[in-house]
C-alpha cells in the first residue's frame, strides 16, 4: 500500500538540529525540510528537489535554497519535523507536510496560514476541490499546497472475466452489481478468489481507507453522508457520527463478501502482509478476479517492480467503484496526499513562499508527478502528455479525483480507525452481525477521549 498511513505520533529522541538551524536568520536563503526515505536505493525525492533547487536559484538571482532531508520512517518523520518547527533556532522554512497532519500541526502553531498568498496565486484555481479542502483546517484557513494524491477503484482481470462470462469494459452501477459479478466467478471459476475487500485489524489503514470508508463513503445520497456531510465526521458541528445507516449497510457488505466466501478465507485476509499478496502473488498468477485497491497497484509489476509482469496493462481493467444504490455522482474514492507549506517560526515567509511557487509550476507538478507515480490535483496537469502516458490507466485514476475524499484529518482519527477495523474483523469472521458490530464501534467511539458524538 502506498504509505499514507496515518500513526500515532511516538516520542523520538533527536540530535541537535544545528545542521537545519544554521542558516536562521539569513534573509537570502530558504530552508526546505522534507522526508527521505529509509531505502537508500530510493532517491526520487532528493533528485527532484536538487533540480527544483538550480531553477529557483537561476530565477531568484543572490538567493538560496537549502534542502534539509530528514530521514526517517514516516511516522518518526512527524515527530522529528514537529519538533523541528518548536523553535525559530530550528524551523526550516519550507516543510513537506501529510495533509493527515495538516490539522494537528496547523492547530499545535507549528504551520503559517497561506490565505493571503493563494489569493493572489493564478495558479490555485488549477487544483481540485477535494484537494483545495484536503489542506485547509478546521480554523477555514488553508496552511499548504498539494503535490499530488492518490486514489482508488476496482481492478480486474478481463482474462478471468471472459471465462466467467463477464464483459471487459466491465461497470458496475451499484455494490449488488459488484457482488453479482463475484458470485458468477465463484461459480463459474472454482480455485479463483472472486473479490478482495481489505478488512480487519492485520492490514492496518488498507482496510479502514480502501475497504470501509470506500463503502461508507458512497452510501445515503451519493455525496458519502445524506445532505453532503461526511459520513464518519460532521465537520460543522465538530462531531464524530454514531449509529448511521450507511455504517452498518458499510459492514453488511463486508459480512456477505466474507460470508458467502467471495473474498480470501478469512486467515489470509486478516494477514498483514495480504497486500503484498494480491499484489505481486494473486493477481498475476490468476487467482483473484476483482480487487478494490489503489491506483499504485501497477508499479508492481514493472519491471522495476516487485513482480514484473509484462501483459498486466491488457490482462487488467479499471472500473470506478459505485455508489451504493447509483446515486450520483455514480462513483467513490478515497485519497491521501503531501503538501508544502510554511512554517509559523520561518522568518522568510515571503521567500518560503516564492519557494512553494517554484516547487509547483506546472512543468514542475508534471516532473514529480510522474516521477513518484502521483495522482495529479492541478487540471493542467491532468491533461498534459507526459503525465497522461506515464503509466497505463493512469487517466482512469486521475478521473476519480473528481468523486474522491479525504478521511477526516483530526488528532483522534488513529483511534476512529482502530475501531472500524476491529468492527470490520468481528463482520469478517463471523463473530458480529453488522448491527452488533456497529453498536461495538459506537461504544469505542464514545470512549475516546476528546469526542463528540452525534446520534444519527
Amino acid at each position: 500500500m502506498r504509505p499514507t498511513t496515518p500513526m500515532l505520533l511516538a516520542v523520538v529522541v533527536i540530535a541537535p538540529l544545528t545542521a537545519c538551524g544554521g542558516s536562521h536568520g539569513d534573509p537570502d536563503t530558504v530552508k526546505v525540510a522534507y522526508q527521505r526515505t529509509t531505502d537508500n536505493k530510493n532517491r526520487i525525492m532528493d533528485d527532484y528537489l536538487g533540480e527544483v533547487k538550480k531553477q529557483f536559484e537561476r530565477e531568484h538571482p543572490g538567493k538560496k535554497m537549502r534542502l534539509v532531508p530528514v530521514q526517517a520512517a514516516q511516522a518518526d518523520y512527524y515527530s522529528k519535523v514537529q519538533q523541528m518547527m518548536r523553535s525559530a533556532k530550528t524551523a526550516p522554512d519550507v516543510v513537506r507536510e501529510d495533509t493527515f497532519v495538516i490539522n494537528s500541526d496547523s492547530k499545535a502553531g507549528y504551520l503559517r496560514p497561506l490565505d493571503d498568498k493563494l489569493a493572489d496565486w493564478k495558479d490555485w484555481s488549477r487544483f481540485a476541490a477535494s484537494a483545495k479542502a484536503a489542506v485547509k483546517a478546521e480554523d477555514g484557513r488553508t496552511y499548504g499546497v498539494p503535490d499530488g494524491t492518490d486514489t482508488r477503484g476496482l481492478w480486474f482481470n478481463k482474462e478471468l472475466f471472459a471465462k466467467a462470462g463477464l464483459p471487459a469494459d466491465w461497470r458496475p452501477r451499484t455494490w449488488a452489481d459488484v457482488l453479482d459479478a463475484a458470485r458468477r466467478v465463484k461459480r463459474a471459476l472454482p480455485g479463483v478468489t472472486p473479490l478482495n475487500v481489505y478488512t480487519g485489524k492485520g492490514p492496518g489503514e488498507a482496510a479502514t481507507m480502501q475497504g470501509f470508508e470506500m463503502l461508507l463513503y458512497g452510501t445515503g445520497d451519493g455525496s458519502g453522508g445524506g445532505s453532503g456531510k461526511d459520513p464518519l465526521y460532521d465537520p460543522a458541528a465538530k462531531k464524530w457520527i454514531a449509529g448511521s445507516r450507511g455504517f452498518k449497510d458499510a459492514l453488511e457488505f463486508v459480512r456477505t463478501v466474507y460470508a458467502e466466501k467471495l473474498g480470501p478465507d478469512p486467515s489470509d485476509a486478516l494477514d498483514p502482509n495480504v497486500d503484498s499478496h494480491v499484489a505481486t502473488e494473486w493477481i498475476p498468477s490468476g487467482r483473484l478476479a476483482i480487487d478494490l485497491d489503489g491506483n499504485w497497484l501497477g508499479k508492481n509489476w514493472l519491471p522495476s517492480g516487485g513482480k514484473p509482469w509484462p501483459q498486466w496493462s491488457e490482462v487488467m481493467g479499471q472500473a470506478p467503484f459505485p455508489t451504493q444504490n447509483g446515486a450520483a455522482p455514480g462513483a467513490v474514492s478515497m485519497s491521501g496526499g503531501w503538501t508544502w507549506s510554511v512554517t509559523a517560526k520561518s522568518g522568510n515567509a515571503d521567500l518560503a513562499w516564492q519557494a512553494i511557487e517554484t516547487l509547483q509550476t506546472k512543468d514542475n507538478a508534471v516532473k514529480w508527478d510522474v516521477r513518484d507515480a502521483q495522482i495529479a490535483v492541478r487540471d493542467d496537469v491532468a491533461a498534459d502528455p507526459t503525465y497522461l502516458t506515464s503509466m497505463p490507466g493512469i487517466g482512469f485514476f486521475t478521473g476519480l479525483v473528481r468523486n474522491t475524499h479525504y478521511r477526516p484529518a483530526l488528532p483522534v482519527y488513529p483511534q476512529v480507525s482502530s475501531a472500524i477495523r476491529e468492527a470490520m474483523e468481528s463482520v469478517t469472521t463471523g463473530d458480529a452481525t453488522a448491527a452488533k458490530a456497529a453498536g461495538r464501534y459506537d461504544e469505542a467511539l464514545k470512549s475516546i477521549s476528546g469526542v463528540s458524538v452525534e446520534e444519527r
